[in-house]
């Protein structure tokens, strides 16, 4: 038996708790992260954001971890990491009705610009491998292949016994675990099914042989978009569902064959059928659908898949005296819109300041960390709403076009206000300005300090709602909130989200001077800072960041 004490005790050593911990150590706390896995292991989750980047970017700024850099570009990615990862230029989305092509007026492609970052496809047996070494590296303890058995929440210290009765005591704990969190069974933390809106559940592998969704289109190529489908996430839509196609093997550099495909659809209307092997009901979907029936024809499965039941959670609270649970332990909604690892950054993100400060007073006071309940809380309300529009609207395009909308008229504004925070903090080194970062009225929205986007947010799920109650047309009301995204002052002109027959968004310069030009002087009074330069210039045209 062992007894060791430490400062912070994390639970889990993917992802989150790898980068809570490198960042911990790094700012002199002592850590031990406990994980009941062994690296390198599967995980999905594997797609990243400029959002994604712009929180890595922050977080290694912030606290001094230049390896969580890596990640900011594809180069960067094959140099620091392995030849593994895939490129990600686009999110892909096409509508599927059973037994029909694709109908080429019924597809979207969103290609948000980004001078300086590269978004990718994450292999994320190499990827956390990377950030579970490089939290050793600045001196976490770890001990992969322990079960946690027990934990003992105590007024002054923290206890976890692992099996074969080892103990471990901290003053604090952050349970980053994922779903079967130690903590929240232990607690009972996990609330109500009814406390979200949405349902899926989700089949998913990895693959050899998965042919490119360019390929097995039968559209004219006045119909194609700009960037190539297979050189970004594929969303294949059908009736309350959807098909992933994540490659790992779309840059000529890659030396991974491998496909991470998944359907990830509704309980309700999908019922886990009892005669059926996890592989036989996904090709049962393929197969109603021609294109997807083409893509799959020679796909060869290289791992067990995983079959889940509703893969919706969250809990009635996330912070206590001495104890977080933090990213998945917390709540999960579903990977549509890859939010998984934003939403994973920003806890850690407001976490680590603070609880390093509590470290240095002694004071783990639930108050003092109030706020990270407040904003996970938020990230997954906001996105269990964005996530059941989608849902709702995937049978009716015209619905679907005006949402996908609403979800990507936050894109350039949250990239910009990451950027324009980071300039000042680069300007300064004054760590206040991430602080004052957190004072947005609307914690864990798309757009945090954005009143006319919680507006148009909120008449989205007004009206997919009522579709879903069967009060509404679904056309009409696709009609009415594409008319409010042309009207809403959250939504920038000029690259196309506003124009209904604009389906493929890759804004090119002479569209973001004008853009950048209109955002510094004719734009909304709250929007005017996202063109704003350290000095107070503005960007001059044709210079978007």
């Amino acid at each position: 038996m062992t007894h060791s004490r430490f400062d912070v005790a994390i639970l889990g050593s993917g992802i989150a708790g790898s980068v809570l911990g490198a960042i911990l150590a790094k700012n002199g706390a002592s850590v031990l992260l406990v994980d009941g896995g062994v690296h390198p292991r599967f995980a999905v989750g594997e797609s990243t954001t400029l959002y994604t980047l712009n929180m890595f970017r922050v977080l290694a700024e912030r606290y001094g971890v230049p390896e969580l850099a890596n990640f900011l570009t594809t180069d960067a990615c094959y140099e620091h990491i392995g030849p593994t990862f895939g490129t990600k230029r686009n999110f892909g989305f096409m509508i599927h009705r059973e037994g029909e092509e694709p109908d080429p007026r019924e597809v979207n492609q969103f290609s948000p610009p980004s001078l300086k970052l590269q978004t990718s496809h994450l292999h994320r047996q190499d990827s956390d491998t990377y950030l579970f070494h490089t939290a050793i590296k600045y001196g976490c303890v770890a001990r992969q292949g322990l079960r946690v058995t027990g934990v003992n929440l105590g007024d002054d210290e923290v206890e976890i016994t692992g099996q074969g009765g080892e103990r471990f005591t901290a003053r604090y704990l952050v349970d980053a675990s994922g779903f079967r969190s130690p903590l929240a069974t232990q607690l009972g933390l996990r609330a109500e099914p009814s406390a979200l809106k949405h349902h899926s559940r989700s089949l998913f592998t990895h693959m050899l042989d998965v042919r490119p969704t360019d390929e097995c289109l039968d559209m004219p190529q006045s119909e194609m978009p700009p960037i190539p489908w297979e050189q970004g996430t594929m969303h294949h839509l059908i009736e309350r569902g959807w098909f992933w196609i994540i490659p790992f093997n779309n840059d000529p550099r890659s030396k991974n064959p491998l496909v991470s495909v998944g359907l990830t659809f509704d309980e309700r209307v999908y019922p886990k059928p009892s005669d059926m092997t996890p592989e036989e009901e996904f090709h049962h979907h393929v197969s109603r659908y021609p294109v997807l029936e083409r893509i799959f024809a020679d796909a060869k499965t290289v791992r067990p898949w995983v079959s889940t039941d509703r893969i919706q959670y969250t809990s009635t609270k996330t912070v206590g005296h001495r104890w977080c649970l933090m990213s998945h332990a917390a709540g999960f909604i579903d990977p549509l819109y890859s939010r998984g690892l934003t939403n994973t950054g920003e806890v850690i993100n407001s976490l680590a300041w603070r609880l390093l400060e509590a470290l240095q007073e002694d004071d783990f006071s639930q108050e003092r960390f109030a706020y990270i309940d407040e904003l996970q809380s938020g990230l997954i309300k906001y996105n269990d709403e964005m996530v059941n529009c989608s849902f709702i609207s995937f049978s009716d395009y015209e619905l679907w076009n005006a949402v996908c909308r609403v979800w990507a008229a936050a894109e350039i504004p949250i990239n910009l206000r990451f950027e324009r925070f980071l300039d000042r903090y680069q300007a300064s080194g004054d760590d206040n300005v991430f602080r004052e970062m957190e004072k947005a009225p609307y914690p864990g929205s798309f757009v945090p300090d954005n009143a006319a986007y919680q507006e148009l947010f909120a008449e989205m799920v007004r009206l997919c709602e009522a579709v879903d109650r069967s009060e509404r047309d679904a056309t009409e009301a696709g009609r009415e909130l594409m008319k409010l995204v042309q009207e809403s002052e959250a939504v920038l002109p000029f690259i196309g989200l506003d124009e209904r027959d604009h389906r493929f968004i890759y804004p090119q310069p002479p569209s973001l001077m004008k853009l950048f030009g209109w955002l510094g002087t004719e734009g909304p009074e709250e929007m005017r800072y996202l063109a704003t330069l350290p000095g107070g210039g503005h960007f001059p045209p044709g210079a978007p960041r």
